[in-house]
Parts: C-alpha cells; structure tokens; sequence
C-alpha cells in the first residue's frame, strides 16, 4: 500500500506548469479548470509587467537617456484585459477538442495553459529587449558623434 508520506512531493512550479487536467471532462469541468488558474496566471503576467515597467524605467535613465518609455495607464489596463481574454479561449479550445474527438484525444488543457503562460511572459517582456536594443543603438550614435 502506498504511504502518502513515501509520495514524491511536487513544487509550485511543477504543479503550475505540469497540472492534472480537468478531472470531469464536461465543458463545465474544463471551464472550472481553467478558471481555477486565472489568478496564478493574472499574477503571474502582472508581475511580469511590474518588473517590465521597472526595467524600462531603469534603461532610459542610463546616459544617453531615452525619452520616457512608460506607457499611460490606459494601455497598459487594455493590455491586461486583451491577455484575459486571450486566457479565455483556452477553456473554449479544450471543450470543442474534447466535444469532437471525445476520448480519443488526451486532455490538452495543461498544454495550453503551460504554452499561453509562456507566451504571455514572453510578450509581457519583450519590451525590455526592445528598449535594450533602442538604447544600444543611441549610445552607438552618441559614441559616433563624439
């Protein structure tokens, strides 16, 4: 008999990348799957953003200081809204693969999840490369033109 104490344990970082699927294979379960990992994704994402903002605040106050690079409040709530609303059409892909193929396909919503979560870091961070890249390019005219 298996001891849960003998149980190999899981982080927080596999559980969030690695989770079960849905247990209950009706939309209804899919879709409380999905939502119960909204949060963690939202959290996740938002921090992303935190520590975007920051680094790009950081980069244009090194010589030769870009303009300010903080985007107004209104893009940046429009960005956390269109990210949710991606979010939520991995629960609508997972029931309409699960409704036409059945149990002939396996469950593909820890996929999904795993794939959209890195992708919203991903995007989430690329300005950071993309202010990297600006800055690199005026400290090169700025030496040239010294």
């Amino acid at each position: 008999m298996l001891d849960l104490a003998d149980a190999p344990r899981t982080s927080f970082i596999s559980e969030l990348l690695f989770p079960l699927p849905a247990v209950r294979r009706t939309p209804i379960g899919i879709l409380t799957w999905w939502e119960s990992r909204r949060l963690i994704y939202n959290v996740i994402v938002g921090a992303t953003g935190i520590a975007t903002l920051g680094i790009i605040a950081a980069i244009s106050l090194i010589p030769p200081g870009l303009s300010r690079l903080v985007p107004p409040i209104q893009a940046i709530v429009a960005y956390g809204v269109l990210a949710n609303v991606c979010y939520s059409f991995g629960p609508f892909i997972e029931i309409g693969l699960q409704g036409l193929w059945k149990d002939r396909v396996l469950p593909v919503g820890p996929a999904l999840f795993r794939q959209g979560l890195s992708f919203s870091i991903g995007l989430t961070a690329l300005p950071v490369i993309i202010a990297s890249i600006t800055w690199v390019a005026r400290l090169t005219m700025w030496v040239i033109r010294s």
